[in-house]
């Protein structure tokens, strides 16, 4: 994508990183982990007094706020020209049960430091900026993952989001509504000129690499498929070998074949179970159910579909040698994603302006932006993480990383919305 000329951020501009820092350690107070992450699933109390924080301090730096019907929130500040299309910044303050300070946090954080420098600076755009958090990007609570952004882009519709449950059985819509952030506008309705969203790797590679920046230019697909399998609850001391219907040693046997199935796929393809549950969990009985999630991943679409097609092969023999019923249902996809090559150009041209290291990088997770990548023209920036660790409470990352991928935000931002004074 290509912009009229416009006047370009100088190159000694940063952002404070002291500021965005300590934005990220109030904001991890709220929702706090046993383990030193954090624990703010979406829809949860946690997860409304931490919007409302976010809102604090986004109208202190003079933006106004926007809400959609899924709840996602839009912080704009005003441009030059209020006609034209935004630039968005977006990534999600939810986090896993057991989650890390960093994760999706420091993507909405990092834009809202933008507007904060911006306004530091005394510097002017053409285009409106606005920050976004989108609801329930990490589909810990209600699958599938990116729900709200999903709805942004067409993918699911309204009554389908609403309808999603927890593992308690209740509804995503009776959650949001008791929160109270259910907005009124129509999700998609917004015009979107370009969106960045920054977020840590959860990967190892650029720390091996010793690179400070990510520039990704592309996203790997996925499919989570829920398997259930119905045997028989019998009593593990009375019952014979020969005559038990065991759901558990069938979603052993099954999770054998989803790691066999990614490695026959190798490279540039992964599989787990990463979520299960056998019912009735109690130690002297034989599960007479189990259900669990299998997770295949790929920046190949061709592999992707391999895997998922072997999987539904192979998955109905094992449970029938075992006298098992089966039902496999698909509750999260996305095909592999190609970010859009100008706005690529844009963070790699940031980074080298700055005297960032970086590297061109996949993201092996799944992300808002993989979504509105339908939509829009969309990119994603990178910060290193330690040991490549995330989903996790001891995901950890440094202020130094934190700040250098919020200085390359910045100029790709501002690049984009087009600086005038």
């Amino acid at each position: 994508m290509t912009d009229a000329p416009g006047v370009g951020p100088a190159a000694n501009m940063r952002v404070d990183g002291e500021r965005l820092w300590d934005s990220l350690m109030q904001m991890a107070r709220i929702g706090p982990g046993i383990a030193g992450g954090n624990n703010r699933q979406t829809l949860t109390d946690a997860d409304a007094e931490g919007r409302a924080l976010f809102r604090q301090w986004a109208e202190d730096a003079g933006m106004t706020m926007g809400l959609d019907r899924m709840g996602s929130m839009f912080l704009r500040h005003e441009g030059s020209e209020p006609d034209l299309d935004p630039v968005y910044i977006g990534s999600h303050l939810d986090t896993q049960p057991t989650g890390g300070k960093y994760d999706g946090v420091l993507g909405v954080l990092a834009g809202l430091e933008v507007i904060r420098s911006i306004r530091d600076m005394g510097l002017t755009t053409r285009r409106p900026i606005v920050v976004v958090n989108w609801t329930n990007e990490e589909g810990a609570r209600f699958a599938p993952a990116m729900l709200a952004s999903g709805v942004f882009a067409g993918i699911h519709d309204e009554d389908y989001a609403n309808s999603r449950t927890d593992a308690e059985g209740r509804r995503f819509g009776d959650e949001l509504d008791r929160i109270g952030w259910r907005g009124d506008e129509t999700p998609g309705d917004r015009k979107i000129h370009a969106m960045f969203e920054y977020h840590i790797e959860q990967g190892p590679i650029l720390e091996a690499e010793g690179r400070q920046i990510g520039v990704v230019t592309h996203g790997q697909g996925l499919w989570w498929l829920q398997v259930t399998l119905t045997g028989k609850d019998a009593h593990t001391g009375s019952t014979p070998m020969s005559m038990r219907v065991n759901a558990g040693l069938g979603m052993a046997r099954i999770i054998e074949a989803v790691h066999r199935i990614a490695m026959d796929h190798q490279p540039d393809a992964v599989g787990a179970v990463g979520q299960a549950n056998v019912w009735p969990n109690s130690r002297n009985v034989i599960p007479g159910r189990a259900v669990f999630t299998i997770d295949f991943r790929s920046p190949h679409l061709d592999k992707l579909t391999s895997m998922r097609a072997r999987l539904e092969d192979e998955a109905p023999k094992i449970a029938a040698e075992l006298g098992l019923g089966i039902e496999i249902e698909p509750v999260g996809h996305f095909d592999p994603v190609a970010f859009d090559p100008g706005l690529v150009a844009k963070v790699r041209d940031a980074a080298e302006r700055l005297g960032y290291s970086h590297m061109d990088i996949v993201s092996g997770a799944g992300h808002d932006a993989c979504w509105i990548n339908r939509v829009a023209p969309t990119v994603m920036i990178m910060c290193p993480c330690v040991g490549g660790l995330s989903h996790n409470e001891a995901e950890e990352i440094s202020p130094e990383w934190a700040a250098a991928g919020a200085d390359v935000l910045l100029h790709a931002v501002l690049d984009a919305a087009e600086v005038v004074g």
